[in-house]
């Protein structure tokens, strides 16, 4: 058997166009590609009668993160806290997290400023628009 290998990270998303907006102006990162599933072949696999997807892919540094907009939406399953069972997050990395911090638009509302942990790093949690966790590392 192989061994497996990440090929990337996926968030559902209530708004494509808002979230793919965020994701490359404020996060940096580049559309890899573009394409919408909605044969019966993606209803199968994600055990939904009828759905369909419109899929981008980003990419950072050899990182893809997949936003997908699910039509009919599910039932909204995000997290109130990072430490919730269950709770996700997608983490990047930075050389400069101060630098990161102060440039972040002013509707992103980090939960503190960048925090030094005891491994040696620093670390930052905010939102995405719909509420998903992300952290960016100083690397």
């Amino acid at each position: 058997m192989d061994k497996l290998s990440v090929h990337h990270v996926g968030i559902v998303v209530s708004d494509l166009e808002a979230s793919l907006e965020f994701y490359r102006d404020t996060l940096g990162l580049s559309v890899a590609d573009e394409f919408t599933l909605s044969d019966d072949g993606i209803g199968t696999a994600i055990g939904v009668d009828g759905v369909s997807g419109d899929f981008v892919h980003l990419e950072g540094n050899g990182a893809r993160v997949e936003l997908i907009e699910y039509d009919p939406t599910g039932v909204d399953s995000r997290a109130d806290a990072i430490n919730g069972l269950g709770a996700k997050h997608v983490g990047f990395a930075v050389e400069d997290l101060q630098e990161f911090y102060e440039n972040l638009p002013d509707d992103v509302e980090p939960l503190s400023s960048p925090q030094p942990v005891e491994i040696g790093t620093s670390i930052l949690f905010f939102r995405d628009p719909d509420g998903n966790f992300l952290e960016v590392v100083e690397a």
